[in-house]
């Protein structure tokens, strides 16, 4: 548990960097080989990786001029996100941090939204 423990940390912490720096491909990257092995788990953290990767493909997508795809990928991160309330989880202090990243980005990239 240590180890795949240190696997998510490293992979969000990837993630969170990737964001902030505007690589959105590679943050859906970092966190695309945590989630596809769980993916078909009926676990909310597993649902809420998926949030996360769809909210950087969402970015990615408005970086392409691709609006209304990133408009669908987007609907899918606010499906998941409110898991995040009662999520139980040694990873909730990086998971919230990731939220609020995401949710800057989202202002910067769509400020009317």
């Amino acid at each position: 548990m240590a180890q795949e423990s240190t696997s998510i940390t490293a992979s969000c912490e990837a993630f969170v960097q990737s964001l902030e720096e505007g690589r959105y491909y590679d943050a859906h990257e970092d966190l695309e080989p945590l989630w596809y092995p769980h993916r078909f788990e009926d676990n909310d953290e597993v649902r809420l990786w998926k949030g996360f990767i769809n909210a950087a493909v969402c970015f990615e997508l408005i970086k392409r001029g691709r609006p209304k795809p990133s408009e669908t990928a987007w609907q899918t991160y606010l499906k998941y996100s409110p898991l995040l309330e009662h999520l139980v989880t040694p990873h909730k202090q990086l998971y919230v941090k990731i939220v609020q990243i995401i949710e800057r980005q989202r202002g910067k990239l769509c400020p009317s939204s």
